[in-house]
């Protein structure tokens, strides 16, 4: 078939309307050399990003990815025009510092910044960075930056993501501060804000009120920031909010308010505030709360029975608060539970509920200082998901059965103060090679020790062990072996004679040792 020359001029010219990318160059090259000097700023240090253990040197791929820098790691470019507009050097093990005269601020195009995960070496955040005027996202967390927050963020009005979240010192005391601007003036025109992640920023201030009014925000992060005074109810009522993270605010202070149907919370965390009163019959409206955690505040009554309509729930922490009450049957509905922690409230129940057993997900399981009765429940044992048990301080009575061995995952087991009696053999819990946290103390129990081959290497390599009021007549030689023990109580015993040298090698972690009330004769 002859073509005709239309149709040889339409599949020329749909040859140069096709023609492959490769054949020109995206990257700017101001934009290039600006990248590669930025590059040549720090040095790459792989512990400069412990924190994440998938970290790894971005820029050294660069030199083996060509010269066109958009198709480098960690960076996109505008497809029509060539602007780098990306840059995520998160988790890059960069180390240095970083100030206003950076060749990273030659990207002015830029809106997506992430240097996340690296160790700037205490640097000030750049006031240079509000010359970015297209940023949408920022995220500059657990990068050791610190000192007074610049108040030129607040010129970043495009942003929707803002985390400066975790930059604290190896005593993990907060390195940022947030006082001239304050948090208001800070956020006051970052209009468009959907995440705001400020926790361990040392802000030393009530929450502004303006907050409340921020409707795009689907995130709060303002956890272990000093805040103190009431809590803004209406930050409840935000219409997109996903996730409201307080935690460690003591001197913060409110209540749970009511909660309407279209809630979108999924996260609800205000542990170690001041935050009291009942949980509203409401909370069962908030369907979509995957982890609800209010650990050391001062709520107080019954349970709603609505918290069983939380069937999305994963996490529950409700532990040292004041809440009682002798049965809540309507947990059981909350199936999806991976943690349950009640440890430290008033709660009565006659026995520890059986509803626990179908819980095939549940991994931590805390309700030590209480006042529940009963005996331990063989059925715990078959929970073999299990890597934390803690029933210390209740009134429970009986035997502790053998199949306790079954707890292959186990790491904490938590049984003193109870009413436990009979004999127990130490080798059900040595044989368990995870568990870590092993308190017997304060019961009715007699150890029994039996000598073990001391190199099998699936003994449990104890930190923390309370054996005291245990019946012990001797030092039990399997000590020898725990190298890693940091506490061990053998106090209220019937120990006669000498303290064995070895007892004071041990472990080079010790540091708390208590062997009152024994029959000793020297030290």
């Amino acid at each position: 078939m002859v073509l005709s020359f239309a149709h040889f001029f339409f599949i020329i010219l749909l040859a140069f309307l096709f023609r492959p990318s490769f054949q020109h160059l995206l990257c700017r090259r101001e934009e290039r050399l600006a990248l590669l000097q930025f590059k040549e700023s720090f040095v790459i240090y792989k512990p400069a990003s412990s924190l994440d253990p998938f970290a790894y040197p971005k820029v050294n791929l660069w030199k083996s990815q060509g010269i066109d820098c958009c198709s480098w790691e960690g960076i996109w470019c505008d497809q029509d025009t060539g602007h780098v507009i990306g840059l995520d050097l998160s988790s890059s093990c960069l180390l240095g510092s970083i100030n206003s005269n950076s060749s990273l601020f030659q990207l002015i195009h830029l809106q997506h910044l992430n240097l996340a995960f690296n160790n700037f070496n205490y640097s000030m955040i750049p006031s240079a960075l509000a010359n970015l005027t297209n940023l949408t996202y920022l995220n500059l967390s657990n990068s050791f930056f610190s000192g007074q927050i610049s108040s030129e963020l607040s010129k970043l009005a495009c942003l929707s993501t803002l985390d400066l979240s975790s930059n604290y010192d190896p005593q993990y005391e907060g390195l940022l501060e947030l006082k001239r601007p304050n948090l208001r003036s800070l956020i006051e025109n970052l209009t468009s804000l959907e995440y705001l992640h400020l926790s361990s920023v040392k802000i030393n201030s009530t929450i502004p009120n303006i907050l409340a009014n921020m409707s795009s925000l689907k995130s709060i992060f303002l956890g272990h920031c000093g805040l103190f005074g009431e809590f803004p109810s209406a930050i409840f009522q935000l219409p997109k909010l996903q996730a409201l993270i307080v935690p460690y605010n003591p001197g913060l202070i409110g209540n749970l308010p009511e909660f309407h149907f279209y809630s979108q919370l999924t996260e609800l965390r205000v542990s170690h505030t001041s935050f009291s009163g009942k949980l509203p019959a409401s909370i069962g409206m908030l369907g979509s709360l995957e982890n609800l955690a209010a650990i050391d505040c001062e709520f107080l009554g019954l349970l709603p029975s609505s918290l069983g309509n939380l069937t999305k729930l994963r996490i529950l922490s409700l532990r040292n608060n004041f809440f009682h009450g002798k049965n809540a049957p309507f947990l059981s509905n909350l199936t999806q539970l991976t943690s349950i922690f009640l440890g430290l409230n008033q709660f009565t129940f006659p026995e520890i509920p059986s509803f626990f057993a179908r819980f095939s997900r549940l991994q931590c399981l805390g309700l030590a200082y209480n006042q529940i009765s009963g005996h331990f429940p063989p059925w715990i044992t078959n929970m073999s998901q299990l890597t934390f048990l803690q029933v210390a301080h209740n009134m429970l009575q009986g035997s502790l059965p053998s199949s306790i061995s079954k707890l292959k995952n186990i790491e904490t087991l938590g049984f003193e103060g109870n009413n436990f009696t009979g004999t127990v053999e130490i080798n059900l819990f040595l044989d368990l090679k995870y568990l870590r946290h092993l308190t017997l103390s304060s019961n009715k129990l007699s150890l029994l020790i039996k000598t073990r081959n001391s190199t099998n290497t699936t003994s449990a390599k104890l930190k923390h062990l309370g054996l005291g009021s245990c019946n012990l007549k001797k030092f039990p030689n399997f000590l020898q072996d725990q190298d890693q023990l940091e506490f061990l109580d053998l106090s209220l015993n019937d120990i006669h004679g000498q303290i064995p040298k070895w007892i004071w090698k041990l472990s080079k972690s010790l540091w708390y040792l208590d062997l009152s009330h024994n029959s000793l004769t020297n030290i």
